[in-house]
């Protein structure tokens, strides 16, 4: 059995995967030292419901492809938001209206803002 793909290693497949199909605004986050749950996040964004379901399909199958062990993918039904979870690593596909709505980029960057002040 062979090691589990590193969050950089996924990092680099995921972005690959995206820029495959033109996704836009591609943002790289990390959040190991704000959760346990995993440690990079990825957001981007495609121009239609029919683009975010392609780009995460394709970040599924690129993943899957390395050998990198999926969890679960949410969202695909509607195609607004698709999110796709590889253990360490999250991948937000987004419409842009849904991105600029729910800013995970700000709120992230809030969570880490709060952190260092209370340290």
């Amino acid at each position: 059995m062979s090691e589990p793909l590193s969050p950089e290693q996924l990092v680099k497949i995921a972005v690959a995967a995206l820029e495959d199909i033109k996704g836009k605004d591609i943002t790289v986050i990390d959040v190991a030292h704000l959760t346990s749950l995993f440690d990079r996040m990825i957001i981007a964004s495609g121009d239609s419901t029919r683009q975010v379901k392609s780009l995460a399909d394709n970040v599924l199958e690129k993943l899957k492809e390395a050998g990198a062990h999926i969890i679960g993918s949410e969202g695909a039904e509607v195609g607004e938001w698709v999110l796709v979870d590889a253990g360490s690593l999250v991948v937000h596909v987004m419409h842009p209206a849904v991105r600029a709505h729910y800013n995970l980029e700000e709120l992230w960057g809030a969570a880490q803002h709060a952190r260092l002040a209370a340290a």
